[in-house]
C-alpha cells in the first residue's frame, strides 16, 4: 500500500519513503513504526501496538529506548518535530498519532499522453511494411545509452549529497566500579540520542539502540560499528573516579578513520553526578555542528 502526506509518499509494502520523487533515508525498525502511524492516520496507536509492529512478540529488547529512537527517527525523516508537531504527535500515557492527512495512493496514475502516443506508433509500424523502416542507427542507440548512464549517475551524486550524516551513540560505561551510578550512565546516553534526535531533521540521522552499540567498551569495534550500523561517527563516554570525585570523557570519532575529532573531560565531586548532564550533552551537540553537521 502506498500513502501520500504532505510531499511525502511511503510504500508499506517496501518500506520506501520518499519526499518530491525523492528517496528518504529510513531504518527498517522506524519504517514499520511509520508504516502503522499512516495506515491509522488521526487514530490513537499505542506503545504496545507500535511494540508488536516493530518486533513482535518473540523479540525482547529495552522497549522505551528502541520505541523512543524509533519515533525520533520517523520525525527526523519527516522533517518533524515533537514540539510543534506536523506529522507524528505525541499522546502522553496514550500513545501517538499520524496527525496529517493521508491518502491511499492505489498505484502511479498512467502517463495518458504518453501511451496513446506509444499505441500510435506501434499501429503505424505493424501496418508499414518492414522494408519501409528508417535504417537503424546504432550510433544513435549507444549516445542515447551513454546519455542515461550519464543522468542515472549524476542522479546517485545528488541522492548521496542529500544523505543524512548518520551519528551512532554507544551506551556509556560506567569504569568506577560502583554499580551505583549505572543508571546514570546508561541514561545519559539516551539523552544524548533524543538530543541529537531534534538537533537538525532531516540532515542528522542518530543510531542509539543497535546491539552493536552495547557492547563492552573492551571489545567494542569501531570498524564493525562502521560497517553494522553504515553510520559516519560514533560518541563515545566513559565515567571513571578521579580523587575523591568523578571524570567523565566524551570522545566523538570519525568512523571511516578512527580518527578522534574531539575529547573532553569534565571533573566534579561524586555528590555533582547529575551535572554530568548538561555538560556532556553541550559538548556532544557542539562536536557534530561542528564537525559533521560542517562536513568533516
Amino acid at each position: 500500500m502506498t500513502y501520500a502526506f504532505g510531499t511525502f509518499r511511503f510504500d508499506s509494502g517496501d518500506l520506501e519513503l520518499s519526499r518530491d520523487g525523492r528517496a528518504v533515508r529510513i531504518e527498517p525498525q522506524p519504517a514499520r513504526a511509520l508504516a502503522l502511524l499512516v495506515a491509522r492516520a488521526g487514530e490513537v496507536v499505542t506503545r504496545e501496538d507500535l511494540r508488536q509492529a516493530i518486533w513482535g512478540a518473540e523479540t525482547h529488547v529495552d522497549y522505551d529506548r528502541g520505541l523512543a529512537y524509533c519515533v525520533g527517527q520517523v520525525r527526523t525523516a519527516l522533517g518533524d518535530s515533537a514540539d510543534q508537531p506536523r506529522f507524528v504527535q505525541t499522546l502522553p500515557k496514550r500513545g501517538f498519532r499520524f496527525i496529517a492527512p493521508v491518502t491511499v495512493v492505489s498505484g502511479g496514475a498512467p502517463n495518458v499522453g504518453a501511451s496513446v502516443v506509444a499505441a500510435e506508433a506501434g499501429a503505424a509500424a505493424s501496418s508499414s511494411p518492414v522494408l519501409d523502416r528508417p535504417p537503424r542507427r546504432p550510433w544513435l542507440w549507444a549516445l542515447a545509452g551513454a546519455a542515461a548512464v550519464i543522468v542515472a549517475l549524476a542522479g546517485w551524486r545528488q541522492l548521496e549529497a542529500r544523505r543524512p550524516v548518520v551519528v551512532a551513540v554507544s551506551i556509556f560505561d560506567n569504569e568506577t566500579g560502583d554499580a551505583a551510578f549505572d543508571g546514570f550512565v546508561t541514561g545519559l546516553s539516551d539523552v544524548v540520542v533524543t538530543r541529537l534526535t531534534v538537533l537538525a531533521p532531516g540532515q542528522l540521522g542518530v543510531v542509539g539502540n543497535a546491539a552493536a552499540l552495547r557492547q563492552p567498551r573492551n571489545i567494542r569495534n569501531l570498524r564493525t560499528l562502521a560497517s553494522a550500523l553504515d553510520a559516519d561517527y560514533v560518541v563515545l563516554g566513559q565515567l571513571q573516579r578521579q580523587d575523591d570525585g568523578l571524570r567523565f570523557i566524551v570522545h566523538f570519532i570519525r568512523l571511516r578513520d578512527e580518527v578522534h575529532l574531539f575529547a573532553n573531560r569534565f571533573v566534579r565531586p561524586a555528590a555533582e553526578v547529575r551535572a554530568f548532564e548538561a555538560d556532556v550533552v553541550a559538548e556532544v551537540e557542539r562536536a557534530v555542528r561542528t564537525h559533521a553537521l560542517a562536513g568533516s
